[in-house]
């Protein structure tokens, strides 16, 4: 980050400067990860308060507290009325400072890929400063931001909600030129409420784009009438894979063996052969939106091919492993929505040989959990899967529709896996898929480790 006086952030604050004025040259909210030079961030949650943890923060070297109550303590503190709110407040400040051009995506599934994608494209062209890991909520936004320097010449960042009003919030701090809504789904609805609520708050990232500003559109999954107004002076750029009324739009996708697409993509720019360095049919729609963005970045044909090519693997996303040469994982256990799911389904449906589709509970669906679930089940029920694991109450009802094998533990799962696995010699394919709070990355884990 841009190194400050403490001074300088009580003046932008309209904080309290209490004690000597120092220099800040980090902003930190764990106490793990404090350096010489940190300005340590006291966040208070439900369930904790990081002013307790102030000792531990100084004695790992903090510099200076950010904090709501003032603390009995020697070292310089800046006392404002709220911490998160003041964390945000910063991450902005700095931001702005650097006047990086900066794209922000949001969407039900798939923004953590166009990010990487459009990060990948733009590398070839500068320095890139993008969202690292799962950093896009109302905390991780002002930590990402707060990494930028002078030096950065694109900023790529993801907006991540569980709620309405999350999104309006981030954008804010961001103040993106282009902002994009990768799709639009049944996901986090107990916080949403109804998929119309996904909408709405999905919707708010164009809140705060200024007029003129470009806004990126999924043709194929979009908010309809909830966005209409908020669109109306943005000059808005469309993407679908197959309209081709769109933008950006897709021809002649063929998958390799390895479940990898190429495609034509039809754009403004021109158009031009793709491969993708990623597995997945449904990653041709987040690669067209990552061109649509990349584009509008000042990215040529060629930076777009190269990038989509050369993406570097994110661990639990569509990570393909070879266990051995008959035994494939696709680790994709980071997160799942029901589109995912059902992509996920259609993926492992382009593998031969014995196929595992390995599922665990999706998250936050509220009322329509099992509905959602059971919907999962009757997409993946035609592939007949030699076999389908489940794991998550709700979860069941996949396993119960394609006639496979429900477990209320991962560990008889893990066992399980590892006496078929042992008693078949041929070609396998393993999909492993579910949301965190099912703790997939336990079998995928389990499974790597069984080959190393």
């Amino acid at each position: 980050m841009i190194n400050m006086m403490l001074s300088q952030l009580a003046e932008y604050l309209d904080g309290q400067l209490i004690g000597q004025d120092v220099a800040i040259e980090q902003v930190s909210t764990d106490t793990r990860t404090i350096e010489p030079g940190s300005l340590f961030v006291a966040l208070v949650g439900e369930r904790f308060d990081a002013h307790d943890f102030a000792s531990n923060a100084v004695e790992a070297g903090a510099s200076a507290l950010l904090v709501s109550k003032a603390l009995d303590c020697s070292t310089p503190q800046l006392l404002v009325d709220d911490t998160k709110l003041a964390l945000g407040k910063i991450g902005q400040f700095v931001h702005q400072l650097c006047q990086t051009p900066t794209v922000a995506i949001t969407g039900s599934c798939g923004k953590t890929t166009v990010k990487e994608m459009v990060a990948s494209i733009m590398m070839n062209k500068g320095q890139v400063l993008f969202t690292a890991g799962n950093f896009n909520n109302d905390i991780g936004v002002p930590l990402t931001l707060l990494r930028s320097t002078p030096e950065d010449d694109f900023a790529v960042i993801e907006l991540g909600a569980n709620h309405i009003g999350e999104i309006a919030y981030t954008t804010q701090l961001v103040q993106p030129d282009i902002a994009m809504v990768n799709n639009v789904a049944a996901a986090h609805l107990e916080g949403f409420g109804s998929i119309d609520g996904v909408k709405q708050a999905k919707g708010e990232i164009y809140q705060g784009l200024k007029p003129g500003s470009v806004a990126i559109v999924n043709l194929d999954s979009h908010g309809g009438e909830y966005w209409q107004q908020v669109l109306a002076d943005k000059r808005v750029v469309h993407f679908s894979v197959s309209d081709d009324s769109a933008d950006f739009f897709a021809r002649n996708i063929t998958m390799s063996t390895a479940g990898e697409a190429s495609f034509e993509l039809v754009s403004r720019q021109g158009t031009f052969s793709v491969e993708l360095g990623i597995i997945g049919q449904h990653n041709v729609a987040n690669a067209l939106a990552a061109s649509a963005l990349a584009f509008e970045l000042g990215a040529t044909i060629e930076m777009v091919q190269s990038g989509l090519k050369h993406l570097a693997k994110v661990k639990g996303r569509v990570e393909s492993v070879s266990l051995t040469d008959k035994i494939t994982l696709i680790d994709d256990s980071y997160n799942a929505s029901v589109p995912a799911m059902k992509a996920a389904a259609d993926l492992l449906s382009s593998f031969g040989g014995v196929r595992w589709l390995i599922l665990g509970n999706m998250a936050e669906l509220g009322d329509e959990s099992l509905a959602l679930h059971r919907q999962v089940g009757e997409h993946a029920a035609p592939f007949k899967f030699e076999h389908v694991l489940t794991f998550g109450a709700d979860a069941k009802a996949i396993s119960e529709q394609c006639q496979g094998k429900h477990f209320d533990t991962h560990e008889s799962m893990i066992e399980f896996i590892k006496q078929q696995l042992a008693n078949h010699n041929g070609a396998q394919t393993l999909l492993v898929k579910g949301a965190n709070s099912a703790g997939m990355s336990k079998i995928a884990a389990a499974l790597k480790e069984m080959y190393t």
